[in-house]
């Protein structure tokens, strides 16, 4: 399956929402965000399992400071979607929603936000929607990936 993670508020946090990774002095220097506690452990398990890991983020951060993040904690992911490719993507599909993972070949997609939730029952993708609090948001990602497994 292919599965797309959002970034901000669900991988890297926008401010205390939860807790991270450890990060080095010189990683912080060379521009190195914070990345959620357990995101490599939930990823690497995924790809494991033969899914292909993808990053699908409004964020305007370009995809190699994306990459040099992930590759810190390492993590590598098959491709990043960005807002720049998002908006044209879109736009040339005449799709009026902030994202549409079905337009990049993505089989879910994983968010914070309610509002990606509610565009996911308008235009009929797939999302897993977790909060940023939620301290079990592993279980529920690996549980709602398993309950979509026999369907995409």
């Amino acid at each position: 399956m292919n599965i797309s993670f959002d970034l901000d508020s669900t991988l890297i946090p926008n401010g205390r929402e939860f807790k991270t990774e450890k990060r080095s002095g010189i990683a912080k220097l060379f521009g190195i965000e914070e990345l959620r506690k357990g995101t490599r452990e939930l990823i690497t398990e995924l790809q494991n399992q033969g899914h292909k890991i993808h990053i699908y983020t409004t964020s305007f951060r370009t995809k190699g400071k994306i990459r040099r993040t992930l590759r810190y904690y390492g993590i590598k992911v098959e491709r990043i979607v960005t807002q720049k490719e998002n908006r044209r993507v879109l736009k040339s599909r005449n799709i009026n929603s902030s994202k549409y993972p079905t337009a990049f070949g993505f089989d879910v997609h994983i968010d914070d936000s309610k509002g990606v939730g509610m565009e996911s029952e308008r235009y009929n993708f797939n999302a897993i929607i977790v909060e940023p609090t939620d301290e079990n948001w592993i279980e529920k990602i690996e549980n709602g990936i398993k309950m979509l497994g026999s369907n995409v």
